[in-house]
């Protein structure tokens, strides 16, 4: 049986909120993977259609959520857009040309695998969180691990687990960490940068 209501609160960055049901009543817990439009992001005061479901503690939550008024969308999945993963993939050859040539040293190469594994482990993690309502991974610290060279690897992660693809703002800061990265390790292959980099390594 479908109900209608209304959602009240809705925290985006959580990836859940409450509905209040039309005629009144207790509110029901909505979580994001509930709604069959995923492309498509909650907000308070929207009026959809539900059905509901009892969870292990026998509370109530939404399940099969429409947007009223809302057409099915022709989804084209950001899954099929290859360019990120080819960008990541092509980033890491030549950061790894640049070593065999000598112009960088073993080490860097060594910092952007190590730092995209650990990012895409924390965007599993935090995946996993959000699916069983667990406590999630800080959006702050995910894209620390980008900006010091994990962003290949958060690529990967965004796209192969469809998770934090779609949020705008995410993505907004998400590319400003890429850009901060290319833009240090350019000035590495600069005199200034080079000369810092020798110094650097003679001090080890």
């Amino acid at each position: 049986m479908r109900y209608q209501g209304r959602i009240t609160t809705w925290k985006d960055d959580q990836g859940f909120g409450f509905i209040t049901p039309n005629g009144g009543g207790p509110e029901i817990f909505l979580h994001v993977k509930a709604l069959a439009n995923r492309i498509r992001r909650p907000v308070e005061q929207e009026i959809v259609t539900y059905e509901i479901s009892v969870n292990k503690k026998g509370q109530p939550r939404a399940e099969n959520v429409a947007f009223v008024g809302d057409r099915t969308p022709i989804r084209n999945s950001p899954q099929k857009n290859t360019f990120p993963q080819i960008f990541a993939v092509f980033f890491l050859a030549f950061i790894a040309m640049a070593v065999f040539t000598g112009n960088l040293p073993g080490f860097i190469l060594g910092l952007y695998f190590g730092a995209s594994a650990i990012a895409f482990l924390a965007y599993a993690i935090d995946k996993s969180a959000a699916k069983n309502d667990r406590r999630r991974t800080q959006e702050s610290t995910l894209h620390l691990f980008a900006l010091i060279g994990g962003w290949p690897g958060a690529l990967f992660a965004q796209r192969m687990l469809r998770h934090k693809s779609k949020k705008q703002s995410f993505q907004v800061t998400f590319w400003f960490t890429v850009a901060i990265n290319c833009s240090a390790l350019g000035w590495l292959f600069s005199p200034s940068g080079m000369k810092a980099l020798q110094t650097f390594m003679g001090a080890l």
